[in-house]
């Protein structure tokens, strides 16, 4: 391995293989919509259902890796980041666009035979299996990328993303969340601890995947686990996730630039690692987020879906900070819109904000507040013709302007 691969790559510590071994064996529910049950399944069994059934369809797994915010917790607890959502990653090669259905159908399979006791599994098929506990589905199938995306439905705005790659050339968006933890090593470990236990009448030994201390000799790991930065440098990025710090690059790269996740660190109190490059990068992320999504509708439908995942259950204050801070950024960084349509976009995450405080029932302190109207139309008799009223332009749809605006939060939120 050269000198630049090395610096990818680096073993788990005692304490952040435990850190895995909980999230891999703790117990994950699956919400179903209406009246469907709650399916509860932990990760470790769910990865080897998947690649059983896979090769029996003939499809293999190369490995498979832990990704996202769970793998930055993993690497370091107090992160600022949060632990709210399960990204596992399988490399997979699939040359044909048909066989992302395969995957599609072994995964609702899987699902359907979570279901409990009694329920008649024949009946139910992909399709109703889908809408009951399928949040998100994307397929990406093109000349560099081939990748499919499978999420979970979960009450508790914690994705469980369930990724299928064969190629994939951009796959992480900022150095504090592009480590992947290789967890192939760590799985034998427990599939072989399992089939030990079942050749047993009676287990003699403790499961590995129940140990209370992953300590072996030397105070090193009993189970050898590899990390890989995708940004590329290791300990840089370690850096940065002990510092919260914002580094990244050619953001023109990341489908929507990166633009929403940049404004979710800020607000988390991350900083820029660098001001000056920093601003460089964020007239990149606003001009990709406007090419990916150039209609106002789909950018609010976009925000609005980020919102959700990121900070439901309670989070209304934080959701203000947000939008915000997101404002903030386009206002300050977009060269790439004509005017109209820049401030049509700020007028939209504006309103969204004033609906989180109506949520909330915060009151704005209205002194604060610029209100543009148009006068009412009696107005125009002249008994009021030494007022001077500037006249609409023929057509001029009107629009409430909310901005510039300071809101002043009652006491208590933050």
């Amino acid at each position: 391995m050269d000198l630049q691969a090395d610096k990818r790559f680096h073993n788990l510590t005692v304490e952040q293989v435990q850190a895995l071994d909980k999230v891999l064996t703790e117990v994950i529910p699956i919400y179903g919509r209406g009246n469907f049950p709650t399916l509860e399944v932990r990760a470790k069994d769910m990865i080897r259902v998947i690649r059983e059934r896979l090769a029996e369809r003939s499809i293999v797994v190369r490995d498979v890796r832990l990704n996202g915010s769970t793998a930055s917790h993993v690497m370091l607890r107090d992160n600022g980041l949060g632990h709210r959502d399960l990204d596992i990653v399988f490399g997979v090669d699939v040359p044909r666009q048909e066989d992302f259905q395969v995957i599609k159908e072994v995964v609702l399979g899987i699902l359907r035979d979570l279901l409990p006791c009694g329920v008649n599994r024949r009946k139910i098929t992909w399709l109703t299996m889908k809408e009951a506990y399928v949040q998100k589905m994307v397929k990406v199938f093109n000349e560099h990328d081939r990748w499919s995306l499978i999420a979970l439905s979960n009450n508790h705005s914690k994705t469980i993303g369930l990724r299928f790659v064969s190629s994939l050339r951009r796959q992480f968006e900022f150095s504090v969340d592009s480590f992947q933890i290789i967890l192939d090593r760590l799985l034998e470990s427990y599939w072989e601890s399992d089939r030990r236990q079942n050749a047993e009448t009676e287990p003699k030994e403790e499961s590995i995947g129940q140990r209370s201390s992953w300590a072996g000799v030397g105070g090193k790991p009993l189970v050898t686990v590899e990390a890989e930065c995708m940004y590329g440098d290791f300990q840089q990025a370690m850096d940065h996730l002990r510092g919260r710090l914002i580094a990244t690059h050619s953001p023109e790269e990341i489908r929507g630039g990166g633009l929403l996740k940049y404004s979710d660190l800020l607000v988390r109190n991350f900083r820029a690692a660098s001001e000056t490059e920093i601003r460089s990068l964020e007239r990149y992320m606003c001009s990709r987020f406007f090419i990916d999504f150039p209609d106002v509708v789909v950018q609010q439908r976009k925000i609005e879906a980020y919102l959700q995942r990121h900070f439901g259950g309670g989070g209304e204050a934080s959701r203000y900070d947000y939008l915000m801070t997101l404002r903030r950024v386009i206002d300050e960084s977009t060269v790439c819109l004509m005017g109209h349509e820049r401030r049509q976009t700020l007028n939209m995450i504006t309103v969204l904000a004033l609906r989180v405080l109506g949520e909330q029932n915060a009151i704005p302190n209205t002194a604060n507040v610029t209100c543009f109207y148009q006068p009412a139309p009696y107005m125009a008799e002249p008994i009021f013709n030494s007022f001077y009223f500037p006249q609409p332009q023929p057509q001029a749809q009107l629009v409430y302007h909310p901005y510039p605006i300071h809101v002043q939060l009652p006491s208590g939120l933050v």
